[in-house]
């Protein structure tokens, strides 16, 4: 199974902003790395008009659209799916980078800023780290946001371990 990781955090904390600068960071140390966004509001990403969009309209359960350079696969549910069933169809990477999910039971990194207040929504329990503008009172790591090289390093050593792209360079592997 891919590890997962959840960015979680309040609404304008700047969750966006850190998986933005932390992608570049793990895919220059060799890693392939998936991100899953969980909109609890639903979302269409086809447009209306487009041939995709009618291909669903008229009944297609699964839509597919491929070009050289991507490929996207829509699918209707009858229900919400869990984080792992999203996983289960992610394959080829190292690392899933999920933006959401605070209730679910994966470790998870914590977005806190001052500006939005309040207290942190996740228990130390469910922490892997923090990442925050000010101090937090958690026995957990603690990273700025010019931190990101640091945080990487703890994604590393906590999450991807021996089977990681620069861990087997290491080991000679």
């Amino acid at each position: 199974m891919v590890p997962i990781i959840s960015v979680v955090g309040k609404s304008d904390t700047g969750k966006t902003t850190l998986l933005t600068r932390l992608l570049p960071e793990l895919k220059a140390r060799g890693y392939r790395v998936a991100t899953i966004k969980h909109d609890t509001h639903g979302f269409d990403i086809d447009k209306p008009g487009k041939d995709t969009w009618k291909h669903a309209e008229a009944g297609a359960d699964i839509v597919a659209i491929s070009s050289p350079s991507k490929v996207a696969l829509i699918e209707k549910v009858p229900r919400e799916l869990t984080l792992d069933e999203v996983a289960e169809r992610i394959r080829g990477v190292d690392l899933i980078i999920t933006e959401g999910y605070k209730r679910g039971n994966k470790p998870k990194i914590e977005v806190h800023r001052a500006a939005v207040g309040g207290d942190l929504l996740c228990t130390e329990e469910e922490l892997l780290a923090v990442v925050t503008d000010e101090p937090v009172p958690v026995k957990v790591p603690a990273f700025g946001w010019d931190e990101v090289a640091g945080l990487a390093d703890l994604i590393e050593e906590k999450i991807l371990g021996a089977g990681s792209p620069s861990r087997r360079r290491e080991k000679g592997i």
